[in-house]
C-alpha cells in the first residue's frame, strides 16, 4: 500500500467511526424521547385514573346521602303514624 492508499483508509475507518457513533447518539437519543413520551402518558392515565376515582367516590357520597335521607323520611313517617 502506498502512502496515499494508507491515509485514504484512515480517513475510511475514522468517517465510519464517526458515523457508527452518530448512530447510536441518534438511537439513544430516541430512545430517550419515547422514554419521556411514555412516561408523560403514564401521568396522563394516572391523573385520569385519579379524577375518575374521585367522581366515583363523589358519586358513592350522594347515594350515601340520598340512602340516609331516604331512612330519614321513613322514620319520620313512621314516628307520625305510630303518634
Amino acid at each position: 500500500m502506498t502512502p496515499i492508499e494508507t491515509i485514504d483508509m484512515k480517513q475510511l475507518l475514522s468517517s465510519m467511526a464517526d458515523t457508527m457513533k452518530l448512530q447510536g447518539r441518534a438511537r439513544a437519543e430516541r430512545r430517550a424521547r419515547e422514554a419521556e413520551q411514555e412516561q408523560k402518558e403514564f401521568k396522563e392515565k394516572l391523573q385520569r385514573v385519579a379524577a375518575s376515582r374521585m367522581e366515583l367516590e363523589g358519586l358513592a357520597q350522594k347515594a350515601k346521602g340520598t340512602e340516609a335521607a331516604v331512612q330519614r323520611d321513613q322514620l319520620i313517617s313512621f314516628s307520625a303514624i305510630m303518634k
